[in-house]
């Protein structure tokens, strides 16, 4: 696994959410410094943390590892040459307009 690519998606997929180190740590029942840890590339999450974050964030493991560029939770756009903020501002948006769609269900 490239530590580097794992923490730049983690962070990217995190601040998308608009969850701090410290939220997503709680999520998991990690420590703040843990989560900065894995960002850092200073620490490895173990395999079972690893898919636990990939369900959360809805990405494919090996998108986490850097083994595939594409993001499947936005499979059926075209995101050729978005920066990883971009795909973070699409995700916001979708989770916005979900949000939107159950407000007028209630």
């Amino acid at each position: 696994m490239n530590e580097k690519i794992f923490g730049k998606r983690l962070r990217s997929l995190r601040q998308g959410k608009k969850l701090t180190m410290k939220e997503l740590g709680k999520k998991f029942n990690l420590a703040e410094s843990t989560i900065s840890g894995y960002e850092t590339g200073s620490r490895k999450p173990d395999m079972e943390t690893t898919m636990k974050l990939a369900d959360f964030f809805e990405v494919s493991i090996d998108y986490l590892y850097g083994r595939d560029d594409k993001d499947d939770s936005l499979f059926f756009f075209d995101l050729e040459g978005l920066t990883e903020q971009e795909l973070a501002d699409i995700k916001e948006h979708i989770e916005y307009v979900k949000w939107k769609s159950q407000q007028k269900e209630k």
